[in-house]
């Protein structure tokens, strides 16, 4: 692109505002669509308010007073200038923390929208200026016409069904159907049925399957194959991830990401294959006293695991942010390593939160959810199950009060008006920690652990800016391997035996995923923020989360950090400073409100550096009454229908059956004892390899295993 181009791109993205067409027309969609109710109450009103006069004032105060004749102004007719000082100043409101709220919601919203919107032809009128393209490789053209569909003999997508053909179509896949036409229900019989398609859900079904069981896959979510990948992020967000990636806590203090598609959360994952650490099972199998986890029979599941899904532990090219995540690390002299991926030592692709374009990430609609098809298991897409069915349970012994028959559900598709009912041996839940609750609490359920000991491992992120000009670290922010390096913060810098309080990592930020998470202090200085994406690199702390939240319903969850976790966190955000500033940042920075920053050049003193990483902490969020906050995000939840060694320790026993329903599993990461403290797919998967083989042995028997 030569200069002139790029000048024109430039001022035309810094005439592009968000009061444009079609812009507000598509927040206000997406209000409505994702948000809770009370946020779209709040922000009608602040909007209403806005739109008079008297509101203005109340909100705005003397900024909306003026010399002339009406004397006090409603929002929109007062100048740029004005407004964004209003703006301004209502993000940073002590003690109405309502408005601040509603104007934290409208910005995350439309800078979403004004940066992941695309036109027919896939582009925005933003990408050009600050550097974003979506690649289309060579090698990615070939994967993209390629047809083959590995599902496509067991999947019924409900979407392209109506009520005259989906009878047929269950029908034509093997399925003993009857049609209750008085209730407009379709009936199906099979020995298991699993709610869930992912890390948990494809495991079940191929080892059930596999032992000669005809099993039932139901998955909300749609089927999608590399060819179907766009690499798009607004497209790819809205299609494969629940509530379009815009899933948050009850306080807004916490983003939560969650798969919502065939293949769960392993098809949109950044690939990281981590063994559960020694320590964890040790904590798990001594202090919750659950024996699986220090047994042969898990470390056994770890390596088939890890085998079928081509765990690879060599990388033979870093994207940008994991060569500055390796080079501040070894200027430093801190320990790093390289992640184990399911995928080639080669893959470069840096789109795979938004599906593996170039079909090379082993998640579970490639590996188990194929070998479950070829043993004839059959997957229901769109397909949202709404609460188990249960009888009375009248065998004698049992210490379960119900009888676990199936499960209930309804067709998104608004062309299929009938329900399923599934009738099975055993119903396996497998819907992830932030869904099987729901599921489970709207069915009757009452074990005070099913909701209870939420873990989100919260994660907050640290920048560096890195010019090319003044750089020898290669490429853009949006390419490469999303995570191939690790750097573990211990409790003692001189100790590598120590406790780990954090650890580092790099991810996928889309430039509309940047946009909502930076800091907004004017339109200028955001703007000017947006020009540096491709070379603004971002670190990632997670921490193993001591506190745990609730989830009580869909879409409500409740979350908070203790001490410890904050202190931990701290700790991770400064390490992740100084790694920045060791690897050639000019420039460093947090995502807090208040757009935390230090510039880096040869006259920044080492004491003008250490204050300001002495500065550098977790604040609370959206809802506090401090001046300054942070979103964290969450992308792996865990341990909300816990196992444990009896009814007052968890949701589930040892073998993932209910405590309260026999012939009812759990088989995803809601059962985890506590959290994991890394990318958690390994573990996920070998405990769903564990509980799947006991439910074999379950329905073998035909009797309970505890």
């Amino acid at each position: 692109m030569d200069d002139d181009e790029s000048s024109n791109d430039i001022k035309s993205f810094f005439n592009l505002s968000a009061s444009q067409y079609p812009f507000p027309h598509e927040v206000a969609e997406v209000l409505g669509k994702r948000a809770l109710t009370e946020a779209v109450i709040l922000i009608r009103v602040i909007l209403w308010l806005l739109w008079t006069r008297l509101g203005t004032f109340s909100i705005c105060g003397f900024l909306c007073v003026s010399k002339k004749w009406p004397f006090i102004n409603n929002f929109s007719s007062l100048s740029l200038d004005q407004r964004e000082k209003i703006v301004q100043r209502c993000l940073k409101l002590r003690f109405l923390t309502p408005i601040r709220l509603a104007f934290v919601y409208i910005k995350v919203l439309c800078l979403f929208s004004v940066f992941s919107r695309v036109d027919e032809n896939g582009d925005n009128p933003a990408w050009k200026a600050i550097g974003y393209e979506v690649s289309s490789s060579d090698e990615e053209m070939s994967n993209l016409c390629d047809k083959n569909r590995p599902l496509g003999k067991g999947v019924i997508e409900t979407m392209h069904e109506h009520d005259t053909t989906l009878q047929q179509s269950l029908s034509n896949k093997g399925l003993n159907v009857t049609f209750d036409s008085k209730n407009n229900i379709l009936k199906i019989k099979c020995d298991a049925v699993i709610v869930g398609s992912g890390c948990g859900g494809g495991v079940a079904a191929s080892v059930l399957s596999k032992a000669g069981h005809r099993v039932i896959v139901l998955e909300k979510g749609n089927y999608f194959v590399p060819k179907d990948y766009s690499s798009l992020e607004g497209p790819s967000m809205d299609q494969q991830y629940e509530c379009g990636g815009m899933l948050a806590s009850a306080d807004s203090r916490m983003i939560i990401l969650a798969g919502s598609t065939v293949g769960g959360g392993s098809a949109v994952n950044w690939s990281a294959c981590i063994k559960t650490p020694r320590e964890v099972l040790k904590e798990w199998s001594r202090e919750h006293k659950l024996s699986l986890f220090e047994s042969f029979e898990y470390l056994s599941a770890m390596e088939t695991v890890c085998e079928r899904i081509g765990v690879n532990e060599n990388c033979t090219r870093e994207g940008f942010q994991n060569q500055v995540l390796r080079k501040g690390c070894q200027n430093l002299g801190l320990k790093v390593d390289y992640v184990p991926r399911n995928s080639s030592g080669n893959h470069y692709c840096g789109s795979c939160g938004y599906g593996c374009r170039k079909g090379e990430k082993q998640g579970t609609q490639v590996t188990w959810l194929v070998e479950a098809v070829e043993n004839g298991a059959v997957i229901i897409t769109g397909c949202k199950a709404e609460r188990f069915l249960f009888e009375s349970n009248n065998r004698n012994g049992s210490i379960r009060k119900k009888k676990c028959l199936g499960v209930s559900t309804k067709i998104l598709n608004s062309r299929v008006t009938m329900k399923l009912e599934i009738e099975a041996k055993v119903t396996v839940s497998a819907g992830g920690a932030i869904m099987t609750p729901p599921l489970m609490i709207s069915s009757g359920l009452k074990n005070r652990n099913i909701g209870r000991n939420l873990h989100l491992h919260p994660v907050l992120m640290t920048w560096g800016y890195f010019p090319e000009s003044n750089s020898n670290l290669k490429g853009k922010v949006y390419e490469g391997g999303i995570i191939t390096s690790v750097h573990k913060v211990q409790s003692s810098s001189n100790d590598s035996n120590s406790d780990t309080r954090a650890i580092i990592e790099t991810p996928l930020l889309g430039p509309a995923s940047f946009a909502t998470l930076c800091p907004w202090e004017s339109g200028h200085d955001f703007k000017q923020r947006m020009l540096k994406y491709p070379r603004t690199s971002h670190l990632i702390t997670i921490i193993r989360d001591k506190a745990s939240g609730q989830v009580t319903r869909e879409g409500r969850i409740s979350y908070k950090l203790n001490s410890t976790d904050k202190a931990n966190m701290r700790n991770g955000l400064q390490q992740a400073v100084r790694i920045l500033i060791a690897a050639g940042a000019v420039e460093v920075g947090t995502h807090r409100s208040d757009g935390q920053r230090l510039k880096c050049n040869e006259n920044t003193s080492g004491k003008e550096i250490e204050k300001f990483i002495d500065s550098v902490c977790p604040v609370e969020g959206a809802l506090s009454p401090g001046e300054n906050w942070n979103f964290y995000t969450s992308a792996h939840q865990m341990g909300s229908c816990r196992m444990g060694v009896n009814e007052r320790e968890g949701g589930v026993d040892e073998n993932g059956e209910s405590w309260e329903a026999e012939g009812l599993f759990v088989c995803d990461a809601s059962l985890l004892p506590s959290a994991v403290g890394v990318n958690p797919m390994i573990t996920i998967q070998s405990t769903a390899y564990c509980i799947s083989n006991r439910i074999v042995d379950y329905l073998g028997k035909g009797t309970q295993l505890s």
